[in-house]
């Protein structure tokens, strides 16, 4: 059997190297299907199925709730001290720290963890120390662990930084050790920079801190959860006996962490909670939830991708096996039986399906390369068992796929006639039926491919020129942060007027504006509203999302002031409370009486406000992404805010330069009133690009992998129709000598191309309109089976196709007669 094998794989690598451009065409077009394949399991690998660089990482629980899954410190506070479960246990939360002391900000991603953090990952240090239980106390001072590759990054991988210190927003903290360099975290796409104990986080933040809220502040039946829970069970509890405890445990936690000013229904649904466990081996990661469909989407695209290169290939073989049917006659004439014939074929296909393969894991490191570029994310996407499992088993599947029909078909041949016709008549007789049902199958398959290329370009422009209420090209946002400057709260307000008078001096500077919140920023502070009415009528109460904006806030953004005035300085904190609400507000609540004049009251805990009076009326602005609808929001007046955040926006529209040409004046005015001042810039064009990432991620991939099946289907309608001319020299000599034209043999050749590629797109629509459907949660603006677009693909393909087919038939037009007779 060895010796078959091997006898069989010299025929094989002998057969291959006398027909080197069919070959090549095959291996590469196995490659480009075998390597997108690759790359996109490569991704979803990383992100879904590795685990955790940790110690047993099958055996760490999450505790969290069915929704949210996101814990306050008191609430975890009591799960530490009461369970049984666990024989190690931790919480961490997310956060950015700031390493500048003033001036423009420049961020570490950190995380505030308990102290049996590395304990139960199982994680060593490389340097120093990690932390330990003695670090986490109330009141502790704090130290920082950094990561392998931020030590690496800032100080040069020196040993000699034990002991010194890291100013981590504003706040100097000794330096304990330095992580292993194959630990980034737990969270999947995100990597840590720096880990503080989570009781230090009073010390960073002070006032602002979160170790005490329980409840979100201003919004009063929102818990203000940030913290998640990880666990390893003590041995002998399974999965099923360590939530059935967390759910016995729950009422008393919850009942312990009741907020007290909570309405008696939300107190209600808050003590109905109750905790479970869920698998931790593969650590979280927020890419998995926004890109899983995408990424699924992703990978029956490439699958068909595939389907496109083993057809390609299946042609390549089938035209090479006609030829090759005088040579099959003679060796069954000789005594080889068809099963000897077809494991030589298939060891052919084995070869170049290896071939293919090797080829496709360089073409896959590229690919993967650049799809982490578009995504911008720290994400190891190394290959490991499983993608070379998944490669190998791919390349076995596209050897069946594509070898064993040209195989079987192939050795079906009688020798006596094989012998006794010369090879062309052999393969006038089989007309290619085969090969074009192929070639149709190709165009079948491509057609999804270019219509879905077609909805993902059509909805990532219609959203990036959706309206969006600003002018997004215009706006810088400055984000202020003064707690490196020690403001007292009671100062804060002066400071940020102070910082608002230089920036409106700016020469460059059209308008400016203060506001606690931006447009796409993807974040919301709602709060609930009473309308007030007629006398005897009660006021409904709804949860409307709001914002603090300063005086020209509008201004600042190009939103239009569709109605009454807007804020001015006279609207102090003495002054009655005054509100503007958007459009959408007015025409939801009010319909068409106009609001103002109306006033509402705001809930704050267990009593209203005083009456908050509307004075105006603003144009619609998306503060979610491009994606949502126009939600109704209120603006408050930013001098009538009670206790200013130590965080704000400033909004400063350029007076015709681009928006990021003012980042320099802009530090320099900030710094003439407090040097210690940190600043973060964005634009509202960047937050819009950012905030479309996953649609550019779709439509950049669908559009290649589109191009890339467009460009297989013509290869391989080029080569059969190619292939086809070739082997019927004689019939149009033939037909030529007998008086055709060649416009004839032309429309001839073109009309065998027509029909096989009305066959091919009349299949794929069918296709096409039953595959939509699982693209429509992507697709914004249009149908899943619109018409235009389908009409478009099926036009873009047909065109394609002629093309394809068109220079094969002017090269059969262009025959002469004598020539291909004195050949036949």
């Amino acid at each position: 059997m060895l010796d078959h094998c091997v006898h069989n794989l010299r025929q094989a690598i002998r057969s291959l190297r006398s027909a080197p451009a069919i070959t090549c065409m095959a291996i590469l077009s196995l490659a480009l299907g075998i390597g997108a394949n690759t790359a996109i399991f490569s991704l979803i690998n990383a992100l879904m199925l590795r685990t955790l660089p940790v110690s047993h990482p099958e055996e760490l629980r999450q505790v969290t709730m069915a929704s949210p899954q996101f814990f306050s410190n008191p609430l975890w506070e009591q799960i530490r001290d009461h369970q049984q479960v666990f024989s190690t246990l931790f919480a961490y939360g997310r956060w950015r720290f700031n390493l500048a002391s003033g001036g423009e900000a420049r961020y570490a991603n950190g995380v505030f963890a308990s102290g049996q953090y590395f304990d139960t990952l199982g994680v060593r240090p490389a340097l120093g120390r990690v932390l330990a239980p003695v670090d986490d106390w109330r009141g502790c001072p704090g130290v920082a662990v950094l990561s392998h590759g931020f030590w690496q990054k800032e100080y040069g991988g020196r040993p000699g930084i034990l002991g010194q210190t890291i100013s981590l927003d504003g706040h100097p903290l000794p330096i304990a050790g330095v992580t292993g360099p194959g630990f980034t975290g737990v969270d999947v796409g995100s990597t840590f920079d720096v880990m503080v104990p989570l009781c230090a986080e009073k010390v960073l933040h002070g006032e602002t801190s979160n170790l005490d809220i329980n409840a979100a502040p201003g919004n009063y039946n929102t818990l203000y959860a940030w913290l998640r829970i990880v666990g390893r069970p003590k041995p002998g509890i399974s999965a099923s006996m360590a939530t059935a405890q967390m759910k016995a445990l729950a009422p008393a936690i919850f009942q312990a962490t009741l907020p007290a000013h909570w309405r008696l229904p939300e107190q209600q649904q808050y003590l109905q909670r109750t905790l479970i466990t869920n698998p931790f081996a593969t650590g979280l990661s927020y890419l998995r939830e926004q890109y899983h469909d995408a990424l699924m989407v992703l990978m029956g695209i490439v699958a068909v991708v595939l389907l496109i290169a083993c057809a390609n290939v299946a042609n390549l073989l089938f035209a090479r096996c006609v030829a090759r049917r005088r040579e099959f006659a003679i060796r069954m004439a000789l005594g080889a039986g068809r099963g000897r014939l077809v494991r030589q074929l298939l060891t052919e296909s084995l070869l170049l399906a290896g071939l293919g393969g090797l080829l496709g894991i360089i073409f896959a490191r590229w690919a993967t390369a650049g799809l982490l570029a578009i995504l911008d994310v720290p994400l190891d996407a190394a290959p490991d068992w499983r993608v070379l499992a998944f490669t190998a088993s791919v390349a076995l599947l596209t050897c069946v796929l594509f070898g064993l029909a040209p195989a079987w078909r192939g050795t079906r041949v009688s020798p006596y006639a094989a012998m006794k016709s010369n090879s062309r008549d052999v393969i006038q007789g089989t007309r290619f039926g085969t090969a074009r049902a192929l070639v149709a199958l190709q165009l079948a398959l491509s057609l999804p491919l270019v219509v879905g290329a077609g909805l993902m370009l059509t909805t990532l422009w219609k959203l990036m020129s959706r309206e969006s209420g600003f002018a997004k090209d215009q706006v810088l946002i400055a984000n202020i942060d003064l707690r490196n400057g020690r403001y007292d709260p009671a100062l804060r307000r002066q400071a940020y007027l102070r910082m608002l008078a230089k920036l409106r001096a700016i020469p460059a500077v059209r308008s400016a504006a203060v506001s606690n919140l931006t447009p796409i920023c993807g974040c919301a502070a709602t709060r609930e509203l009473a309308l007030e009415q007629s006398p005897g009528r009660t006021a409904p109460v709804i949860a409307v999302d709001t914002n603090f904006v300063g005086d020209g806030f509008f201004d600042a953004l190009g939103t239009a002031l569709v109605a009454g005035r807007d804020f001015d300085e006279h609207d102090t904190p003495e002054a009655p409370a005054v509100a503007i609400v958007n459009q959408a507000m007015a025409k939801l609540y009010f319909g068409s009486t106009s609001p103002l004049g109306s006033r509402f009251r705001v809930r704050q805990g267990n009593r209203m406000s005083d009456p908050v009076e509307i004075i105006g009326v603003a144009g619609d602005v998306r503060y979610g992404s491009m994606r949502d609808s126009i939600q109704p929001i209120v603006y408050l007046a930013w001098n009538q805010d009670p206790t200013p955040y130590p965080m704000t926006n400033f909004e400063l529209r350029s007076a015709g330069a681009a928006p990021g040409s003012l980042t320099s004046a802009v530090q320099s005015a900030i710094a003439e009133v407090n040097p210690s001042v940190s600043i973060e810039f964005t634009t509202l064009a960047g937050r819009i690009e950012e905030s479309l990432s996953k649609e550019r991620l779709m439509a950049i991939l669908s559009g290649c992998f589109g191009a890339l099946a467009l460009t297989l289907a013509a290869i391989g309608l080029y080569g059969v129709v190619s292939y086809a001319v070739a082997r019927r020299t004689g019939e149009i000599g033939i037909r030529m000598a007998l008086g055709a034209q060649q416009e004839r043999i032309l429309r001839m050749v073109l009309r065998e191309v027509f029909i096989t590629a009305c066959v091919g797109l009349c299949a794929g629509i069918a296709v096409t309109m039953g595959l939509t459907k699982f693209i429509a949660g992507l697709v914004y603006g249009l149908a899943p089976n619109d018409p235009v677009t389908f009409g478009i693909a099926a036009g873009i393909l047909m065109l394609i196709a002629i093309l394809a087919g068109y220079w094969p038939a002017r090269r059969a037009a262009r025959i002469h007669p004598l020539s291909a007779l004195h050949e036949e």
